[in-house]
């Protein structure tokens, strides 16, 4: 009897709980992946860099020993200077000291990388001004650019997602979920074609040093703005047209960016991500709890739109926001209201309700 009672109250307790519990497994799943992915890394890489430590040391052995004037602690010296500046992307070697790095087309490519928060680190400021001015132009103008970004996808989507999906479920009757799945994936094809597949291409055909993978593999670390730096076009030594190649990158690197955010969004639209972000959000058990501080559309692009779109979609627990009655028959007014609203959006109105509707028109 006693065992029975335990085992219903720790079921009524995970029952209770169900959105703190989804949300603890939420985070040792992240967790698991980080070590799987840490794992993962080091077993495919830790050998690599061996090996060129190795390449390295024998490099710098023979290179004393053919040249004995020259001592270990001088190379050593010369080598750590060559580093420092290889950080801010200045190289020693003849043959890339013609390739400047704070040319206009250079300085323009480097200022898109900032605001798009990319910042593949091979060029950097030199100067204390240039690092100051380098602070005040990134607090002013990263959130410049993600307001801009904001108007342009929520422009775009009215033209690429929402009318072409509405349009197929009022012509055709199909599912509006369906359609706007079988939409998403099509669009999700389309980009990654014409942003990623097209331009790598594109890339390995311009950059000598680069294959195709290696070609897509900058357009998805660039256009996800990781910018880990290890591959930057247009460093070429012989680089032909180089100032118009920048800008070029330039621009795909923007309008690429807009449309990775115009699939996301698209995705993030879709009712059953809504429905499988609604299993880990803290359920809203008080009123205040449910009050949005921003609308939707004051807030920036899918960064943090998904708990926007949790906000402004929960339909199964609206706060109404009415004058505080204290009399019964105005508590029993107000309750009325609630329920005949419950019953519209799960399409079940009775009379009561279509009383309550005429008289809101009235």
């Amino acid at each position: 009897m006693l065992q029975s009672l335990t085992s219903n109250s720790c079921v009524r307790l995970i029952q209770s709980n169900k959105s703190t519990w989804y949300f603890l497994f939420l985070v040792l799943g992240y967790v698991l992946y980080l070590i799987f992915g840490a794992v993962v890394f080091s077993s495919v890489e830790l050998p690599y860099e061996d090996l060129l430590r190795q390449e390295l040391r024998t490099i710098k052995r023979q290179f004393l020993q053919e040249n004995k004037c020259l001592s270990e602690e001088k190379l050593e010296e010369f080598l750590a200077k060559a580093l420092e500046a290889s950080n801010y992307g200045v190289s020693v070697l003849n043959n890339a000291s013609a390739n400047w790095n704070w040319d206009f087309t250079s300085a323009l490519f480097f200022a898109s990388t900032v605001l798009s928060t990319t910042g593949y680190g091979h060029t950097a400021p030199l100067s204390d001004g240039g690092k100051a001015f380098c602070i005040i132009y990134s607090v002013i103008g990263i959130p410049f650019t993600l307001l801009f970004l904001t108007a342009v996808v929520q422009r775009i989507m009215v033209f690429s997602t929402r009318r072409p999906v509405m349009y197929v479920h009022t012509r055709w009757g199909l599912s509006k979920p369906l359609v706007a799945a079988v939409h998403a994936a099509l669009l999700a094809i389309v980009t990654a074609s014409g942003f990623f597949l097209i331009p790598a291409a594109i890339f390995s055909a311009l950059e000598e040093d680069w294959n195709f993978l290696e070609s897509f593999y900058f357009c998805f670390i660039s256009l996800s703005t990781i910018g880990l730096g290890d591959y930057v076009p247009g460093e070429g030594y012989n680089q032909r047209f180089r100032e118009l190649y920048k800008v070029g990158i330039t621009i795909y690197l923007l309008l690429g960016l807009i449309a990775v955010l115009v699939v996301l969004e698209t995705f993030c639209e879709l009712q059953q991500l809504k429905q499988l972000r609604k299993i880990f959000y803290l359920k809203k058990e008080k009123p205040q709890d449910r009050l949005t501080i921003l609308d939707h559309d004051h807030l920036s692009f899918t960064s943090v739109s998904d708990q926007a779109a949790s906000l402004r979609d929960d339909k199964t627990e609206p706060f109404v926001d009415v004058p505080v009655l204290s009399s019964p028959a105005g508590d029993d007014h107000i309750h009325q209201i609630r329920e005949c609203r419950g019953r519209e959006e799960k399409g079940i109105v009775g009379g009561a309700c279509m009383g309550r509707g005429r008289e809101r028109s009235q």
